[in-house]
Protein backbone atom coordinates (compact mmCIF):
# COMPACT_ATOMS: atom_id res chain seq x y z
CA UNK A 1 0.00 0.00 0.00
CA UNK A 2 1.31 3.77 -0.32
CA UNK A 3 2.43 5.75 2.19
CA UNK A 4 -0.27 5.90 5.40
CA UNK A 5 -1.58 9.29 6.04
CA UNK A 6 0.19 10.27 9.66
CA UNK A 7 -1.24 13.99 9.70
CA UNK A 8 -4.11 14.68 12.40
CA UNK A 9 -6.54 17.59 12.72
CA UNK A 10 -7.50 18.07 16.49
CA UNK A 11 -10.44 20.74 16.23
CA UNK A 12 -8.59 22.75 14.46
CA UNK A 13 -5.08 22.13 15.60
CA UNK A 14 -3.38 20.09 12.55
CA UNK A 15 -0.31 18.56 13.13
CA UNK A 16 1.79 16.33 10.75
CA UNK A 17 1.78 13.30 12.75
CA UNK A 18 -0.19 12.70 16.17
CA UNK A 19 2.81 12.65 18.44
CA UNK A 20 3.00 15.62 20.72
CA UNK A 21 6.03 15.89 23.61
CA UNK A 22 4.34 16.35 27.05
CA UNK A 23 4.52 19.45 28.98
CA UNK A 24 7.28 19.31 31.63
CA UNK A 25 9.30 16.48 30.16
CA UNK A 26 10.74 18.86 26.93
CA UNK A 27 11.12 22.24 28.58
CA UNK A 28 10.95 24.61 25.67
CA UNK A 29 12.00 22.46 23.05
CA UNK A 30 15.21 24.20 22.56
CA UNK A 31 17.48 21.69 24.39
CA UNK A 32 16.78 19.13 22.31
CA UNK A 33 17.42 20.04 18.81
CA UNK A 34 21.35 19.59 19.19
CA UNK A 35 20.39 15.96 21.00
CA UNK A 36 21.94 13.21 18.44
CA UNK A 37 19.07 11.46 16.81
CA UNK A 38 16.33 14.33 17.12
CA UNK A 39 14.25 16.13 15.01
CA UNK A 40 11.45 18.77 15.37
CA UNK A 41 10.12 17.44 12.41
CA UNK A 42 9.32 13.58 14.08
CA UNK A 43 7.08 15.66 16.46
CA UNK A 44 3.23 16.79 15.87
CA UNK A 45 3.59 19.06 18.83
CA UNK A 46 5.06 20.70 21.52
CA UNK A 47 3.45 20.86 24.82
CA UNK A 48 5.29 23.44 26.42
CA UNK A 49 6.30 23.80 30.14
CA UNK A 50 4.02 24.69 32.37
CA UNK A 51 3.38 28.61 32.92
CA UNK A 52 2.01 30.61 35.64
CA UNK A 53 1.05 34.40 35.93
CA UNK A 54 4.42 35.53 37.91
CA UNK A 55 7.56 33.61 38.11
CA UNK A 56 7.54 30.86 40.59
CA UNK A 57 10.95 28.96 41.23
CA UNK A 58 9.40 25.86 42.20
CA UNK A 59 9.55 23.02 45.04
CA UNK A 60 12.34 22.06 47.81
CA UNK A 61 15.14 19.86 46.03
CA UNK A 62 14.94 16.69 45.59
CA UNK A 63 12.51 16.80 42.96
CA UNK A 64 13.01 13.46 40.86
CA UNK A 65 13.43 10.26 42.51
CA UNK A 66 12.96 6.86 40.25
CA UNK A 67 10.61 4.56 40.53
CA UNK A 68 9.89 1.02 39.67
CA UNK A 69 9.13 1.15 35.98
CA UNK A 70 8.05 4.79 36.45
CA UNK A 71 9.51 8.11 38.16
CA UNK A 72 8.62 10.38 40.44
CA UNK A 73 8.28 14.56 39.87
CA UNK A 74 7.98 17.32 42.24
CA UNK A 75 9.25 20.61 40.24
CA UNK A 76 6.24 23.02 41.82
CA UNK A 77 5.98 24.62 37.84
CA UNK A 78 9.49 25.89 38.21
CA UNK A 79 8.87 28.98 35.12
CA UNK A 80 9.71 32.81 34.29
CA UNK A 81 6.05 33.64 34.22
CA UNK A 82 3.79 34.18 31.31
CA UNK A 83 5.58 37.88 29.98
CA UNK A 84 8.55 36.48 29.93
CA UNK A 85 7.55 33.47 27.83
CA UNK A 86 5.85 35.04 25.20
CA UNK A 87 8.16 37.96 24.90
CA UNK A 88 11.55 36.01 25.35
CA UNK A 89 10.64 32.19 24.79
CA UNK A 90 8.22 31.86 22.04
CA UNK A 91 10.00 34.41 19.19
CA UNK A 92 12.78 31.81 19.25
CA UNK A 93 10.73 29.10 18.80
CA UNK A 94 9.30 30.27 15.60
CA UNK A 95 11.71 28.20 13.33
CA UNK A 96 10.17 24.92 14.58
CA UNK A 97 8.86 22.82 12.25
CA UNK A 98 5.80 21.87 14.88
CA UNK A 99 3.27 23.24 16.64
CA UNK A 100 3.69 24.95 19.84
CA UNK A 101 0.41 24.20 22.83
CA UNK A 102 1.56 26.46 26.00
CA UNK A 103 0.34 24.57 29.08
CA UNK A 104 -0.69 27.31 31.51
CA UNK A 105 -1.44 26.78 35.42
CA UNK A 106 -2.80 28.86 38.38
CA UNK A 107 -4.74 28.82 41.55
CA UNK A 108 -7.77 31.00 41.02
CA UNK A 109 -9.95 31.09 38.48
CA UNK A 110 -8.93 34.56 37.42
CA UNK A 111 -5.35 33.76 37.23
CA UNK A 112 -5.84 31.10 34.52
CA UNK A 113 -8.11 33.87 32.46
CA UNK A 114 -4.64 36.18 32.88
CA UNK A 115 -2.53 33.53 31.85
CA UNK A 116 -4.53 33.28 29.07
CA UNK A 117 -5.08 36.61 27.66
CA UNK A 118 -1.30 36.78 27.93
CA UNK A 119 -0.38 34.41 25.63
CA UNK A 120 -3.31 35.36 23.56
CA UNK A 121 -1.53 37.71 22.55
CA UNK A 122 1.59 35.57 21.19
CA UNK A 123 1.03 34.90 17.32
CA UNK A 124 3.48 31.85 17.48
CA UNK A 125 1.13 29.83 19.58
CA UNK A 126 -1.23 27.42 18.33
CA UNK A 127 -3.40 26.10 21.04
CA UNK A 128 -3.64 25.98 25.29
CA UNK A 129 -3.46 23.22 27.31
CA UNK A 130 -4.83 23.72 30.77
CA UNK A 131 -3.41 21.94 33.92
CA UNK A 132 -6.40 21.61 35.95
CA UNK A 133 -4.26 19.39 38.50
CA UNK A 134 -3.02 22.17 40.32
CA UNK A 135 -4.45 23.06 43.84
CA UNK A 136 -7.65 25.82 44.09
CA UNK A 137 -6.45 28.24 46.75
CA UNK A 138 -9.85 29.29 47.71
CA UNK A 139 -11.11 25.92 48.07
CA UNK A 140 -8.44 24.47 50.79
CA UNK A 141 -6.25 23.24 48.02
CA UNK A 142 -7.98 20.32 46.58
CA UNK A 143 -7.44 20.03 42.72
CA UNK A 144 -9.25 22.24 40.52
CA UNK A 145 -9.64 18.89 38.53
CA UNK A 146 -11.34 16.97 41.50
CA UNK A 147 -14.21 18.80 40.66
CA UNK A 148 -16.77 19.39 37.58
CA UNK A 149 -17.79 22.80 38.54
CA UNK A 150 -14.33 23.93 39.74
CA UNK A 151 -12.91 22.05 36.45
CA UNK A 152 -15.87 24.32 34.40
CA UNK A 153 -15.27 27.10 35.61
CA UNK A 154 -11.26 27.30 35.03
CA UNK A 155 -12.42 26.19 31.21
CA UNK A 156 -14.99 28.33 30.64
CA UNK A 157 -12.17 31.56 32.11
CA UNK A 158 -9.92 30.43 29.44
CA UNK A 159 -12.13 30.21 26.74
CA UNK A 160 -12.84 33.59 27.06
CA UNK A 161 -9.71 34.81 26.85
CA UNK A 162 -8.40 32.33 24.07
CA UNK A 163 -10.42 31.61 20.76
CA UNK A 164 -8.13 28.89 19.37
CA UNK A 165 -7.74 25.57 20.31
CA UNK A 166 -8.46 24.77 23.74
CA UNK A 167 -7.15 21.38 25.38
CA UNK A 168 -8.53 20.55 29.30
CA UNK A 169 -5.71 18.19 30.90
CA UNK A 170 -7.38 15.85 33.47
CA UNK A 171 -6.11 14.56 36.29
CA UNK A 172 -6.17 10.85 37.16
CA UNK A 173 -6.70 11.41 41.13
CA UNK A 174 -10.17 11.26 41.29
CA UNK A 175 -13.24 8.67 41.64
CA UNK A 176 -14.87 8.74 38.33
CA UNK A 177 -12.88 10.73 35.22
CA UNK A 178 -16.33 11.24 33.33
CA UNK A 179 -18.09 13.66 35.05
CA UNK A 180 -14.84 15.95 35.14
CA UNK A 181 -14.48 15.24 31.24
CA UNK A 182 -18.04 16.25 30.27
CA UNK A 183 -18.26 19.23 32.55
CA UNK A 184 -14.57 20.44 30.70
CA UNK A 185 -16.21 19.80 27.27
CA UNK A 186 -19.91 21.91 28.26
CA UNK A 187 -17.87 24.67 29.74
CA UNK A 188 -15.80 24.98 26.39
CA UNK A 189 -12.65 22.78 25.70
CA UNK A 190 -12.68 21.16 22.17
CA UNK A 191 -9.87 18.55 23.19
CA UNK A 192 -9.05 16.76 26.21
CA UNK A 193 -6.04 15.56 27.35
CA UNK A 194 -5.20 12.72 30.08
CA UNK A 195 -3.82 11.68 32.09
CA UNK A 196 -1.85 13.46 34.31
CA UNK A 197 0.37 11.84 36.94
CA UNK A 198 -0.65 10.55 39.61
CA UNK A 199 0.12 11.09 43.37
CA UNK A 200 2.65 9.23 45.29
CA UNK A 201 5.59 9.21 47.96
CA UNK A 202 9.01 7.20 47.84
CA UNK A 203 10.73 6.46 51.35
CA UNK A 204 14.55 6.48 52.01
CA UNK A 205 14.50 3.91 54.61
CA UNK A 206 17.63 4.79 56.06
CA UNK A 207 16.46 8.25 57.45
CA UNK A 208 12.28 7.24 57.60
CA UNK A 209 12.27 10.27 55.49
CA UNK A 210 10.49 10.92 51.89
CA UNK A 211 13.22 11.21 49.21
CA UNK A 212 11.70 14.12 47.39
CA UNK A 213 11.62 17.44 49.14
CA UNK A 214 8.25 18.28 49.28
CA UNK A 215 7.16 15.06 50.42
CA UNK A 216 5.00 13.42 47.37
CA UNK A 217 4.81 13.85 43.60
CA UNK A 218 3.59 13.31 40.29
CA UNK A 219 3.67 9.62 39.27
CA UNK A 220 4.70 8.81 35.51
CA UNK A 221 6.02 6.40 33.24
CA UNK A 222 5.28 2.96 32.14
CA UNK A 223 4.16 1.89 35.71
CA UNK A 224 0.73 4.17 35.04
CA UNK A 225 -0.18 2.98 31.33
CA UNK A 226 -2.87 1.04 31.80
CA UNK A 227 -4.29 3.10 34.26
CA UNK A 228 -3.95 5.91 31.46
CA UNK A 229 -5.50 3.68 29.09
CA UNK A 230 -8.55 2.93 31.09
CA UNK A 231 -9.40 6.49 31.19
CA UNK A 232 -8.51 7.23 27.97
CA UNK A 233 -11.47 4.67 26.86
CA UNK A 234 -13.71 5.73 29.82
CA UNK A 235 -13.50 9.55 28.47
CA UNK A 236 -13.15 8.34 24.79
CA UNK A 237 -17.19 7.11 25.38
CA UNK A 238 -18.14 10.87 26.27
CA UNK A 239 -16.26 12.93 24.39
CA UNK A 240 -16.90 10.99 20.50
CA UNK A 241 -20.74 12.13 21.30
CA UNK A 242 -19.61 15.68 21.27
CA UNK A 243 -16.84 14.92 17.99
CA UNK A 244 -13.91 15.83 20.88
CA UNK A 245 -10.24 14.54 20.52
CA UNK A 246 -8.92 12.93 23.02
CA UNK A 247 -4.69 13.54 23.55
CA UNK A 248 -4.00 10.28 25.31
CA UNK A 249 -0.56 9.96 27.58
CA UNK A 250 0.84 8.14 30.32
CA UNK A 251 4.19 5.57 30.03
CA UNK A 252 4.14 5.70 26.22
CA UNK A 253 7.92 4.34 25.80
CA UNK A 254 7.68 2.34 22.42
CA UNK A 255 5.62 2.37 19.19
CA UNK A 256 3.00 -0.50 20.29
CA UNK A 257 2.64 2.21 23.32
CA UNK A 258 1.10 4.36 21.25
CA UNK A 259 -1.07 2.45 18.69
CA UNK A 260 -2.44 1.01 22.47
CA UNK A 261 -3.90 4.62 23.31
CA UNK A 262 -4.87 5.05 19.62
CA UNK A 263 -6.68 2.04 19.78
CA UNK A 264 -8.49 2.91 23.08
CA UNK A 265 -9.65 6.50 21.48
CA UNK A 266 -6.83 8.84 21.34
CA UNK A 267 -6.27 11.01 18.02
CA UNK A 268 -3.43 11.94 19.18
CA UNK A 269 -0.56 11.00 22.32
CA UNK A 270 1.98 12.67 24.60
CA UNK A 271 5.17 11.22 25.14
CA UNK A 272 7.34 12.17 28.08
CA UNK A 273 9.03 10.60 30.88
CA UNK A 274 10.39 7.94 28.08
CA UNK A 275 12.94 11.46 26.53
CA UNK A 276 14.32 10.45 29.93
CA UNK A 277 16.35 7.56 29.01
CA UNK A 278 15.60 8.00 25.09
CA UNK A 279 15.82 11.23 23.47
CA UNK A 280 15.48 9.54 20.28
CA UNK A 281 12.39 8.09 20.86
CA UNK A 282 9.63 10.19 19.15
CA UNK A 283 11.19 8.86 15.75
CA UNK A 284 11.15 5.89 16.63
CA UNK A 285 8.01 5.61 17.80
CA UNK A 286 6.47 7.60 14.42
CA UNK A 287 8.45 5.06 12.28
CA UNK A 288 6.94 1.79 14.35
CA UNK A 289 3.42 3.45 13.90
CA UNK A 290 3.97 3.89 10.32
CA UNK A 291 5.12 0.36 9.85
CA UNK A 292 1.60 -0.84 11.89
CA UNK A 293 -0.31 1.05 9.20
CA UNK A 294 1.16 -0.73 6.34
CA UNK A 295 1.58 -3.80 7.72
CA UNK A 296 -2.45 -3.48 8.82
CA UNK A 297 -3.32 -1.99 5.14
CA UNK A 298 -4.45 1.40 7.40
CA UNK A 299 -4.50 4.19 5.02
CA UNK A 300 -4.95 6.51 7.61
CA UNK A 301 -4.36 6.77 11.18
CA UNK A 302 -7.40 8.26 11.87
CA UNK A 303 -9.19 5.25 11.14
CA UNK A 304 -7.52 3.15 13.97
CA UNK A 305 -8.80 5.33 16.78
CA UNK A 306 -11.36 3.86 18.91
CA UNK A 307 -11.63 0.39 17.22
CA UNK A 308 -11.02 -1.47 21.02
CA UNK A 309 -13.12 -4.56 20.56
CA UNK A 310 -15.03 -5.42 23.87
CA UNK A 311 -17.01 -8.51 25.03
Amino acid sequence: MSEPKLAVDLAGLEMHNPLIVASGTFAYGEEFINVGGFKNEDIGAIALKGTTLEPREGNATPRVAETASGMLNSIGLQNPGADAVVRDVLPRLRAFDTRLIANIAGGTVEEYREVARRFARAPELDAIEVNISCPNVRRGGAAFGADPTAAADVVAAVREAWGGPLIAKLTPNVTDIAPIAAACIDAGADILSLINTLRGMVIDTATRRPVLGNNFGGLSGPAVKPVAILMVHQVYQIAREKNVPVIGMGGIAGANDAIEFIIAGASAFSVGTALFWNPSVCRQIIDGLRAYLIEHEIDDVSKLVGTLKTN
